[in-house]
């Protein structure tokens, strides 16, 4: 889920305040984080660790609880209009994505986007004053803005990015180097949010492993037939094709080679 909205955890790496604390998959609990409570979901996630802090989850969600997060989710907007009504006074580049409204009222978070840094400490004094709440300015990059606003991938599917929870993966054009999918240029393997596809990490461990004993492109490799250059690799049926010394195009496995 989104960092700084309604967040799902997976209990068991939790410590409960209470040991008698009986939890059931998709039950909601009022968790302590570091400046306030919040409301969290119990989910499954097949053993992941989605926070590496020692999350106290103090007790389950109340009828309250639960319709005074109802009551913040109505906050936000006015809280976005009157913030983006100042940040244009004070001509401010940035833009908001969202605003997160602690469990008790006390603090609220906005999150934003900006191509450069950004002075906010006159917005956050003046927003403080406006809404009576402490404010904090949190700047997030395009891939969690694109996780807010949700879509579909070229794939036809929805974004990576909302069907998994927890943190968002690095993504390295190393990912797309091993997959041999980099020559295909930026924009085609770059999701809507203008970075590199999530989906590049899926398989790369696999190619990496399936690289190993491969050639790199464009070395010079011996075979049977004598030596040549390597123009091309096939690493999911582990063939390489190599142009040889008197120009003639042939295709070997990689354990043929010498």
């Amino acid at each position: 889920m989104y960092k700084y909205s309604v967040r799902v955890y997976n209990w068991e790496p939790f410590r409960l305040c209470k040991s008698e604390l009986e939890l059931q998959i998709g039950d909601a609990v009022v968790v302590k984080e570091d400046l306030s409570n919040e409301i969290a979901y119990i989910e499954e996630t097949g053993g992941i660790v989605l926070k590496e802090k020692n999350t106290v989850i103090l007790r389950k969600a109340t009828d309250r609880d639960m319709g005074t997060l109802a009551k913040n989710e109505e906050k936000k907007d006015e809280i976005l209009k009157l913030s983006k009504i100042e940040i244009k006074r004070l001509n401010l580049n940035m833009k908001l994505v969202d605003v997160h409204i602690s469990l008790d009222g006390s603090n609220a978070v906005i999150l934003f986007t900006a191509d450069e840094r950004v002075d906010f400490r006159e917005l956050v004094k003046n927003l403080s004053k406006i809404f009576h709440r402490s404010v904090r300015m949190h700047q997030v990059g395009s891939r969690d803005e694109a996780r807010k606003l949700g879509g579909c991938g070229v794939c036809g599917r929805d974004l990576c990015c909302l069907r998994f929870p927890g943190s968002l993966p690095s993504i390295s054009i190393d990912m797309a180097r091993v997959q041999q999918v980099a020559h295909r240029g930026s924009e085609r393997i770059s999701g809507v949010c203008g970075r590199l596809m999530c989906c590049l990490s899926y398989e790369a461990a696999q190619y990496q492993q399936m690289m190993v004993g491969m050639p790199e492109l464009r070395s010079s490799v011996k075979t049977r037939d004598g030596k040549g250059d390597v123009i091309e690799l096939n690493v999911l049926t582990g063939d390489v094709k190599i142009r040889m010394a008197d120009g003639t195009i042939t295709t070997v496995k990689k354990e043929e080679l010498l």
